[in-house]
Order: C-alpha cells, then sequence, then structure tokens
C-alpha cells in the first residue's frame, strides 16, 4: 500500500503495517513516524524469513545479514527478539544442527568445529558445551575411510604423510590423527 501526504506519494507500507489505515485519514507527524517504524519491522522480518528459510542460521548471522540489508540497529533487535520468541533462531539448536551436519557430510575435529561455530558467532559456552558431545575418533575414521581406500596402495610412508595430514587439516589432534591412520594403515592388507 502507498501513502502519499500532501498529494504526494511519501512511501510505501506492508499489508500488515498499513491494515489499520483508512483512505483519507489525516495523520500526524508521529503517527507517520510510528508507521514508517512499524513496516520496518514487518520488512525486516519478512526479510529475515527468507534467510532463515534455506537453512537454521545463529543469531549473529541474521543481525549481520539484516545490517547489511540497511536495517537499523533498533529495528534488528526488535526482529531478533520476535524470532527468538517463536523459536526460529536459537544458538545452542544451531550449534547442534552444525555439528549433526558436519558429522555427518564432512567430519571435523573438535578445533575445526569450535573455529566455525566461532566464525558463526556462537557464545563460547554454548561451543565448548556442544564441541564436548563430539567424539572426535569416531568422526575421525568416519573422515578417514574414503581416503584410506583410495590410498590403500601407497607405501606406508606416504601413507601416514597423507592420511595423517588429511585428518588434521580437517582439525583432528595430531594423537588422533596418528592412531586413526595408523588403524587403517594396520587394517589394510600390504604385500611388502
Amino acid at each position: 500500500m502507498n501513502v502519499y501526504l500532501d498529494g504526494e506519494f511519501a512511501f510505501g507500507l506492508s499489508l500488515m503495517t498499513a491494515a489499520n489505515l483508512r483512505i483519507g485519514q489525516v495523520l500526524k507527524p508521529d503517527e507517520v513516524e510510528a508507521l514508517k517504524a512499524a513496516d520496518e519491522v514487518e520488512r525486516a522480518k519478512a526479510s529475515a524469513y527468507r534467510y532463515l528459510s534455506y537453512r537454521p542460521r545463529s543469531i549473529a548471522e541474521l543481525k549481520r545479514q539484516l545490517v547489511n540489508k540497511g536495517y537499523k540497529e533498533t529495528t534488528v533487535d526488535q526482529v531478533i527478539d520476535r524470532l527468538s520468541e517463536l523459536e526460529l533462531i536459537d544458538d545452542m539448536a544451531f550449534a547442534r544442527y552444525w555439528v549433526e551436519q558436519r558429522e555427518t557430510f564432512k567430519p571435523r575435529g573438535r578445533r575445526a568445529l569450535r573455529y566455525e561455530l566461532y566464525q558463526k558467532g556462537i557464545d563460547r559456552q554454548i561451543v565448548d558445551m556442544v564441541v564436548a558431545e563430539v567424539d572426535e575418533t569416531v568422526s575421525a575414521k568416519k573422515a578417514a575411510r574414503k581416503k584410506a581406500k583410495l590410498w590403500r596402495e601407497l607405501p606406508e610412508e606416504q601413507f601416514y604423510e597423507k592420511l595423517g595430514n588429511y585428518l588434521k587439516r580437517r582439525g583432528f589432534s595430531y594423537e588422533i590423527a596418528r592412531s586413526v591412520t595408523q588403524e587403517f594403515w594396520s587394517s589394510t592388507s600390504h604385500d611388502n
């Protein structure tokens, strides 16, 4: 809906914000400002819903997105508060989702998971709690399985180097990378 002041186009309003207006209604300056603010909140909510429709997001990611779209800080805070009330954004749920997705598709070590979650703006306490639930040895074995098959014909030294480095790049500690690499090497038959 479009709002005209003194016969000239002033601004547009979303249907939710415009629902209480009538044609020919006279608006005071403070009412105009209140309408603009309410409309900005509605538009920011719509933008947030679109952004959240692709995958869950952290509060910091959503805030960054809305600020980058040009919404005022106060508007962004209102939208985030409302979405938190509706349980559409929750950093604990997001962190668990992120770790679960990593475990399923691209296993990572605790160090890498911590880094990724910090990058997403997740609080340190939440990160520590969620990452503590990860069994690094199981994750390392999942990550190593495909590569170990690929490199099983390599000489022992190259196998250890390649698989060990692969696991360390994915955030696994030296000790875990070494023990998983040893396990995969000994489980493959080698005719030397």
